[in-house]
């Protein structure tokens, strides 16, 4: 079983910046596509951004031009780092690991780590 740990997360003023970061807990996983995927109350979980091993990235268009996803692959580590922060990035963010990315959309993988709050106020 994998387990993937989030960090990173809290709570940040309007403007401001947080990175977030996944990584699998005690186990020679290997990272493959992954994704950041958020759910605000009340909504439903929505896709962030997603990058495949290589690096090729995909993003939400809320979310262009101001988040980025990179991942470290000697670390085993991916990254979402967030900046220009809005009151409606306020949810609680997921990484996700395994997932399928086509020329058109990404799929979700397997994998889940608990999640993290980021709250933005204004």
């Amino acid at each position: 079983q994998v387990q993937l740990v989030e960090s990173g997360g809290g709570w940040v003023q309007a403007g401001g910046s947080l990175t977030l970061s996944c990584a699998p807990s005690g186990s020679s996983f290997r990272l493959n596509a992954m994704a950041w995927y958020r759910q605000a109350p009340g909504k439903q979980r929505e896709l962030v951004a997603a990058v495949t091993r290589g690096g090729t990235t995909k993003y939400a268009d809320s979310v262009k031009a101001r988040f980025t996803i990179s991942r470290d692959n000697a670390k085993n580590t991916v990254y979402l780092q967030m900046n220009s922060l809005k009151p409606e990035d306020t949810a609680v963010y997921y990484c996700n690991a395994d997932v399928r990315i086509t020329a058109y959309s990404v799929f979700p993988g397997d994998y889940w780590g608990q999640g993290t709050q980021v709250a933005v106020s204004s």
